[in-house]
Order: C-alpha cells, then sequence, then structure tokens
C-alpha cells in the first residue's frame, strides 16, 4: 500500500523523509498565524493543477523534491491530483498554532473531494515533529485516527472564523465541539490573547518580551522563545518574534531601546558584520516600556498600529483587544 505523509513544517518533513515512514513525505508550509492572509482564489490557484502555460505563477510543487514528487512537477499535478495517487494520506501535525491554521485550512480544501478524504488519517502530536531525531520518530509507533465527518466540520468552522472580518467567530470557537481537533483549543485560546491587551494593547509575545528585557535579559535573541529558554511563548516562530522586536524597537516612540542593527530580514541574516550587530546589541527598556510593564502606559496611545490578525484588520481606530482578567473579547 502506497503511503504520503503531509506534515507543515519543513523540518518536520525532513525528519520523517530521513525515518523512512512513507513512500513520499511532503511539507506544506503556509504562513497563517501572522500578516495578510492569501484569499481563498490565491490558495486555490496556487494547490491546483498547473497549466502547460503556467509563466511565472507560483505552484505548491516549486521548491519540494525527490522521485515522486518530480514526477508531479512535471505532470502540473495540483495537490488533490497528487494525494490521488496514493492509497494512503497521513496528516502528522505539530501542536503549534501555525501548524492548527494550516490543519484547519487543509481538511476545509480537501472536505469537497471524498475520494480523498476517505484515505486520511490524523496524528496530533504533542511534540514538534522537527525537532525529533528520526529514530525517535520511527520508535512513536503512531496511533493514526481517521479522518470522520467531525473533523472536517471542525476544521471548516475554525478556518472560516480566522478568515472573518472580526474576531468574533474564532472568540466563539471556545463554546464549540473541538474535541476531534483537541490541538486546536489551545491554538485560540493563544491566538486571542495575541490581541492588544485591553491594558497594554500589545499581544501576549510583545509583553513577555517585555517582561524578560525588564527581569535582565537584555539580548535580543533572550527574548526569542526556544527550548530551554525563559520565553515560553510558542504562539509565533523564529521570524515572526523578529518582525515583533522590530516593532518595539522601531516605531515613534519606542518601547525597547539599543537595537542597533535591523530590520530583522534575510538580508540582515546574510550579512555576517550586521547580524553579529545585531546579536550584540544591549537591550533596554525605555520609559514607555517601563510603563507598560509597571501597568500604565497603552502601546497604541503613543504609536500606530496596522497589522492583522486573521481576517481582521487591526488599526489604531479598529481595535480590537483582549481582556486578560475577564478572558473575553472587547469591540472598538
Amino acid at each position: 500500500m502506497s503511503r504520503l505523509i503531509l506534515t507543515f513544517t519543513d523540518s518536520g518533513a525532513g525528519g520523517l523523509k530521513a525515518a523512512r515512514l512513507a513512500d513520499c513525505v511532503v511539507g506544506i508550509e503556509q504562513q497563517f498565524v501572522c500578516g495578510r492572509l492569501p484569499t481563498s482564489s490565491e490558495l486555490d490557484a496556487l494547490y491546483a493543477p498547473r497549466a502547460a502555460s503556467h509563466g511565472a505563477e507560483p505552484h505548491w510543487l516549486d521548491n519540494l523534491t525527490g522521485g515522486l514528487v518530480e514526477d508531479a512537477r512535471g505532470r502540473g499535478l495540483g495537490l488533490i491530483e497528487f494525494c490521488e495517487r496514493f492509497d494512503a494520506v497521513d496528516l502528522w501535525v505539530d501542536p503549534d498554532p501555525n501548524s492548527q491554521l494550516q490543519l484547519a485550512w487543509l481538511l476545509d480544501y480537501l472536505r469537497p473531494h471524498v475520494g480523498v478524504t476517505s484515505r486520511l488519517a490524523i496524528l496530533q502530536t504533542d511534540h514538534i515533529i522537527g525537532a525529533q531525531q528520526p529514530t525517535g520518530l520511527t520508535a512513536w509507533q503512531p496511533r493514526l485516527a481517521p479522518i470522520r465527518g467531525d473533523h472536517l466540520e471542525a476544521a471548516s468552522a475554525a478556518w472560516t472564523a480566522w478568515r472573518a472580518l472580526t474576531p468574533e467567530l474564532w472568540f466563539n470557537l471556545l463554546d464549540q465541539g473541538l474535541g476531534a481537533l483537541p490541538r486546536l483549543r489551545n491554538s485560540v485560546v493563544a491566538l486571542l490573547e495575541e490581541l492588544p491587551s485591553l491594558g497594554s494593547g500589545l499581544g501576549a509575545s510583545e509583553m513577555r518580551m517585555l517582561e524578560l528585557l525588564s527581569a535582565g535579559h537584555d539580548h535580543p535573541y533572550d527574548l526569542f522563545p526556544g527550548q530551554e529558554k525563559p520565553n515560553e511563548r510558542q504562539t509565533f516562530g523564529y521570524w515572526e518574534i523578529g518582525a515583533l522586536l522590530d516593532g518595539l524597537a522601531r516605531c515613534p516612540v519606542p518601547a525597547i531601546g539599543g537595537l542597533d542593527e535591523g530590520p530583522f530580514d534575510l538580508d540582515m541574516h546574510e550579512d555576517p558584520d550586521r547580524h553579529q550587530r545585531y546579536k550584540r546589541s544591549r537591550l533596554a527598556l525605555t520609559g514607555l516600556g517601563q510603563a507598560i510593564v509597571d501597568g500604565a502606559a497603552d502601546f497604541s496611545q503613543y504609536n500606530p498600529v496596522h497589522r492583522w490578525w486573521g481576517g481582521t484588520e487591526l488599526t489604531n481606530d479598529r481595535l480590537w483587544r483582549w481582556d486578560v482578567e475577564s478572558r473575553s473579547l472587547v469591540a472598538p
């Protein structure tokens, strides 16, 4: 029986390939947790069969490697058609919010295609797949659950809610049965906590960085989450955390001073001198930063806000907030 594994990080895909647990392993990595969401038509075009005269339009197979993938690329297969080549399609899913959002999108995308959904099974892990050694993944001997209707319903509800123009549907997921996707509930809460707080105007990850800086962790990478690091929040990944730190330090009235390089992008990482200057930066709370930590100031009263939270566009005059004390939404 031919088996395909789909997972949602490149690192996870690499480990699963090395573990040789399937005939083919594909990492589908989309960034849904931060930034403006791609439209449904953009996602459909990305994963649809590729026409012979496609020009330079991106396609889901462009950066993937492996014999079966390269054959599929030559044939211009869409994701649906590629999955139909296998007798079984296993989904290995990390617990982090971006992986959970990708799972919600993928199941919603596949839902109309019974020929594919009938082959699906899911493993929802408590551990980051890409952090495991291949021998460890082999030893897991996972028990995969067949995808049922309640998986598909929960996924579609979550994806619809995350794309909505306001956070209300996402908040309402807390009152819905999400038992089929047990890691999703934690992600619902974690992402609500990243809305601007009612008191500080900052999300939970931003506040955690200010708190760590106040406690004496004064180099940029001290503030990043990671294994055996004091920042335990895993809502955002490496690049997103770097962008959040930029936002706190490079604004009209900064909350953090002393960041000597930036912006936090690929160009900086590829320049060894600039990257070293970034790493050696000695950070400190500004007056505003200390006031925010003390609960006496609101970042959004001093700085412009314009970012995306799912399908919600957050601006100073349209600032949905999260009340930490009552665990409730506060409308603009």
